[in-house]
């Protein structure tokens, strides 16, 4: 049987129409919010969260002495309030949006206030209200690893100055240079290594998070000085049950942090998972056993801030890291921090009091650029950057990266502190240090026996 021919009239209407149908089906794939992809990302958003409330929050407060134990959740809470609304504020629309003619430096305005951001707004696959509330997460806990330096002894007021000035100057620039589009996204093509991409590879906040953290919270130890009485004064964990009970909330957590920086529910962010967990439960041993050979008996303090550093090594490297990869990322970046956080914290007498820059500033710095090794597909990785053809020069794109974000957020961090110093002063007083800031700063316990 023979189909019956279409009028003559009709044909040329009908091609034009097929001419449209692709471009149809493109805009429908663009507006279309994938429903896997969003609700893994609400969870991922959830899990973040979890990480600094109650996660990091119990992991510093087990570590300080019993009168100061309130003072560690105060300013961690305290911080995720502040920061939630000073990135909805201002923050996310300096990181995110097109800058214009300052795009390598520093975004727009388009978000000043969320002004533009609907219910229909959306962000790749996901809702841009949700990625805006991801991305806040990971604002919210990037200071509040500071906390760690400088516990038990600068002032309230002073930490919520020093944090929102922080987070605008040196956050929110670290953030756009990285992953909003700015000049570290195309620090290959700027070194002349290739002609187009060539970005530092940074998954999940090597550097925007830990390196940055890392360095403004030696700052912090420096400028403040010591505590009263160290290094010569025990100042032993008050509750490492606390700790412990905070360092597997982190280690839970992070998975939203590693995994969820994919955006997606695709292969990437399974894989992703994987190599966190492995990174992980290699770092813990690590320092167990490090202790264990060092001091003679493997501690519960020790497993615990071992899984920590190998959780931070990791994080820029769990987008493009596969597993055997991760085992020597969790196991060196476990071994440098150890003998950051016990050797050269001593040798060279700075007070970082929770080991803030021993763990997240250099097991930060040994991921960030072993991601430029495990990065490469004969070593099992994902691939380099685009652009980029040899494992050599992905390391180099790493370690300028690094320096960067050091020296950038060292000096910013240092100006920082030394004008909150001069004008309403950093520190408390020595009176109110050896009541402990939970009395002094809050007029509350944290234990009524």
């Amino acid at each position: 049987m023979h189909s019956t021919p279409l009028p003559r009239l009709l044909r040329p209407l009908l091609a034009v129409g097929l001419m449209f149908i692709p471009f149809l089906a493109l805009a429908q794939e663009e507006a279309t919010i994938d429903t896997g992809d969003t609700a893994w990302m609400l969870t991922a958003t959830a899990l973040v969260l979890f990480m600094t409330i109650p996660g990091l929050s119990l992991f510093y407060a087990g570590l300080v002495r019993a009168k100061n134990v309130l003072s560690v959740l105060m300013q961690c809470f305290a911080i995720t309030a502040m920061m939630s609304l000073l990135w909805a504020i201002y923050g996310y629309s300096l990181a995110y949006t097109d800058g214009g003619s300052l795009q390598s430096i520093i975004g727009g305005l388009d978000r000043l206030f969320l002004s533009g951001l609907t219910v229909d707004s959306v962000a790749g696959t996901i809702p841009e209200s949700l990625y805006m509330t991801f991305q806040m997460t990971f604002a919210i806990i990037t200071p509040a690893l500071i906390v760690g330096a400088f516990a038990e002894r600068m002032k309230f007021s002073a930490m919520l100055v020093f944090m929102a000035l922080w987070l605008t100057l040196v956050y929110v620039p670290v953030w756009h240079w990285v992953w909003g589009g700015g000049w570290i996204a195309h620090l290959g093509t700027i070194m002349g290594l290739t002609t187009e991409g060539g970005e530092a590879l940074d998954f999940a906040g090597g550097t925007v998070v830990h390196i940055n953290a890392g360095i403004a919270a030696l700052m912090a130890a420096i400028v403040l000085g010591p505590r009263k009485g160290y290094p010569v004064t025990a100042m032993p964990p008050h509750n490492l049950g606390l700790t412990v009970m905070g360092a597997s909330m982190l280690w839970v957590g992070w998975f939203g942090f590693n995994a969820g920086s994919e955006l997606a529910a695709d292969g990437t962010a399974g894989m992703a998972m994987t190599v966190t967990q492995l990174a992980t439960a290699s770092a813990a041993l690590t320092w167990m056993f490090a202790e264990w050979i060092n001091h003679g008996k493997p501690s519960v303090l020790g497993i615990a801030t071992g899984a920590v550093a190998g959780l931070v090594a990791i994080t820029p490297a769990s987008g493009t890291a596969g597993p055997m990869g991760a085992i020597v990322i969790g196991f060196a970046g476990a071994f440098f921090a150890f003998i950051a956080s016990t050797k050269l914290k001593r040798k060279f007498g700075y007070d970082d009091s929770l080991d803030v820059w021993g763990v997240h500033g250099v097991a930060g710095i040994v991921g960030a650029i072993l991601t430029g090794v495990f990065a490469a597909p004969i070593l099992g990785g994902a691939g380099l950057a685009d652009g980029i053809e040899t494992m050599g020069a992905q390391v180099i794109i790493q370690v300028v990266s690094v320096l960067a974000t050091l020296l950038y957020g060292g000096v910013l961090s240092l100006l920082i502190l030394l004008v909150v110093k001069s004008t309403i002063g950093l520190r408390v007083t020595e009176e109110q240090e050896t009541m402990g800031l939970d009395l002094s700063q809050h007029d509350e316990r944290g234990y009524i026996l």
